[in-house]
């Protein structure tokens, strides 16, 4: 296996904290420094007074990331791991924050959760999404379960999708062609697609956004065999999103969802039970529809998000199975503002979740919570609230989040200091409880506590530079072994994460983090103790734009189950690259990529086949 796994990705940290130039100030450097972020507080609030270092990914930073799938733009990120985005397009995704894993992580779409009932870490599968439907993204990490409730113990990722276009009628058109090839077979034939197509428009008080999207990709095998068979992957996405403004205190939206994917897969079959190239198959479909009217008033507003979700899973192997989930969501929330320095928010959260195993089972939670955040005059702010979680098969437990923060204004930018302490509690999902495979009707809920201390540091000259630590304390954690079941010792998990942003001189902009990551007792698969990122971006001038892209991962544990041994996984690194070109107006987009420029050769997950170097070419028409 090829061992190229240099420090350059450990000296990106050190560059990036010496000398930048002393540039003019532009808007793009004064929009980062009043950079706005929502996700900590549900408000509106300038980044400096946030009691957390918030990862936001902007429309821009999208556009120029075209071709890729939401998990390797999001495993871009300091403390993030996808496992599985660097594999087959089917691959199952592991999304691993700050040592924790699927099932604590919550997601939300336009403010409203998703998740599927019946699947074993009660996620979401972002196999679902198509990032060209993305507006923007705010990765919050750390608990956020007094705001978000059960689940969100190490990270709430909030997805907000494209909004409709301010003139009449708008269209936009994209495809992308692309090969789809291991380390050993560079045959750069077409065998990845990605087509959507969009129309969005306000007429007066009315405004839509229509969209569909379809994706295919051929030629992997999910087992990295000597004689691979192909495991197609393919994807279908429609949605539909209106909204109109009754007044001007009162709008309504509503949405409507439906996207689906098949993929082939390789299993284990009899009588060996090896892993190995087999004709198994993966189907999963869901429809969602949803509506938020919002009423505004002096200093307030009063909102409510509800949706209905509707899940189909299939898997043909001999292991095979059939599931339907849904689930029904409502937020109710009122906000409110004190003078500039009081922002409060209290509501009602309720879900309602059903999956049909061997027979029907559901549970539901009605959550209370209240929440506030207090900006001073004198740098001094503090995010402060408690959640009741009341649990059907649980009962009542109560969550609470301490997170003061402090700003010292340093010539033309901020200092600032940070600190939080939370709780979580994620109760065991029903596929946990009463699904085909090592259910257990009696397990209890986990309890998360996670501790954070940090700073960040920011100007108007295009600097950004910020570093926290934290440990998180689980207790009740449930694992499998013959079975699932509650571990007997608590497990501790601590870490940091180290990012910065320069503009190192116009136009030319350089971004790298650091992630250390440990687990105090006992082992977690796949996680990466050391992981770091950097890029560098350059706008030749206003229509162009290229980008390098780097990725280091350090030294995994992953479990050989033919033997059911611990294996250590060998480091790596990647290198990629990206160019576009706007023509006509900006109306037409060229770009094109290459990913995994020099071929590494490396297991992401043990057994499984991981992308070599690949090329992708893509045109985007906007009318």
């Amino acid at each position: 296996m090829n061992k190229r796994t240099n420090v350059f990705g450990m000296l990106c940290i050190g560059i990036s904290m010496v000398g930048f130039s002393q540039q003019e100030i532009d808007s793009t450097k004064v929009e980062q420094l009043d950079e706005v972020v929502v996700s900590d507080s549900r408000f509106n609030l300038k980044r400096e007074n946030s009691g957390k270092t918030v990862i936001k990914i902007s429309k821009k930073e999208i556009e120029n990331n075209q071709g890729r799938t939401v998990s390797e733009l999001i495993n871009s990120k300091s403390g993030i791991e996808v496992n599985g985005s660097r594999s087959a397009a089917g691959q199952n995704l592991g999304n691993f924050i700050r040592g924790g894993n699927n099932r604590q992580v919550l997601v939300l779409i336009d403010g409203v959760q998703v998740n599927d009932p019946s699947i074993v870490a009660n996620d979401f599968d972002f196999r679902f999404l198509d990032l060209n439907t993305v507006e923007s993204i705010e990765i919050i990490k750390g608990a956020a379960s007094t705001l978000y409730g059960n689940a969100a113990a190490t990270a709430v990722i909030n997805i907000t999708t494209k909004k409709a276009s301010k003139e009449t009628i708008s269209g936009s058109f994209l495809t992308v062609v692309g090969t789809n090839q291991t380390q050993d077979d560079l045959n750069y034939n077409g065998a990845n697609f990605t087509n959507s197509a969009s129309i969005s428009g306000s007429i007066n008080k009315f405004n839509y956004v229509a969209g569909f999207g379809n994706s295919f990709a051929d030629g992997l095998s999910a087992a990295k065999s000597d004689n691979p068979e192909k495991d197609a992957f393919s994807r279908y996405n429609m949605n539909l999103k209106l909204a109109y403004q009754f007044s001007d205190n009162f709008e309504l939206t509503t949405f409507a969802n439906h996207d689906k994917f098949k993929t082939d897969i390789d299993g284990f079959p009899a009588p060996n039970y090896t892993f190995a190239d087999t004709n198994d198959e993966y189907h999963s479909k869901q429809s969602r529809v949803g509506v938020s009217p919002k009423l505004s008033y002096n200093n307030g507003s009063f909102q409510i998000n509800a949706a209905y979700t509707k899940i189909d899973r299939e898997t043909i192997s001999d292991f095979g199975s059939t599931n339907e989930a849904e689930s029904y969501i409502v937020d109710a929330f009122n906000k409110y503002t004190f003078n500039n320095k009081f922002y409060t928010i209290l509501g009602l959260n309720y879900g309602d979740y059903n999956s049909l195993f061997t027979e029907e089972q559901n549970y539901s939670s009605t959550d209370p919570y209240l929440n506030m955040v207090y900006v001073s005059d004198y740098g001094f702010n503090l995010n402060i609230g408690g959640r009741l979680n009341n649990h059907s098969e649980y009962g009542s437990q109560f969550v609470y989040n301490l997170n003061p923060s402090y700003i010292l204004l340093v010539n033309d930018g901020y200092f600032k200091i940070l600190g939080s302490y939370a709780t979580s509690f994620i109760a065991p999902n029903l596929s946990q409880l009463f699904g085909y495979y090592g259910a257990n009707p009696d397990l209890e809920p986990e309890e998360n506590k996670t501790i954070e201390g940090g700073f960040e540091f920011t100007n108007k000259k295009g600097f950004r530079f910020s570093g926290i630590y934290y440990n998180r304390k689980e207790e009740n954690t449930i694992v499998y072994t013959t079975g699932y079941e509650n571990a007997t010792t608590d497990a501790t998990v601590h870490g940091f994460e180290v990012e910065t942003q320069i503009d190192l001189v116009k136009d030319l902009t350089f971004g790298a983090n650091y992630t250390f990551t440990e687990l105090k007792d006992g082992v977690r698969l796949r996680i990466p103790k050391h992981k770091a990122n950097a890029s560098f971006g350059y706008s030749f001038c206003e229509r162009t734009f290229a980008s390098l892209n780097y990725q280091f991962v350090g030294k995994r544990t992953d479990m050989d189950f033919s033997t059911f041994s611990n294996v250590d996984l060998d480091a790596f690194s990647l290198i990629d690259l990206y160019f576009s070109q706007k023509l006509l107006e900006n109306k037409v987009k060229l770009f094109a990529s290459i990913t995994n420029l020099f071929n590494e050769d490396y297991f992401e997950i043990l057994g499984y086949t991981t992308k070599g170097r690949n090329v992708n070419l893509g045109l985007q028409l906007t009318l």
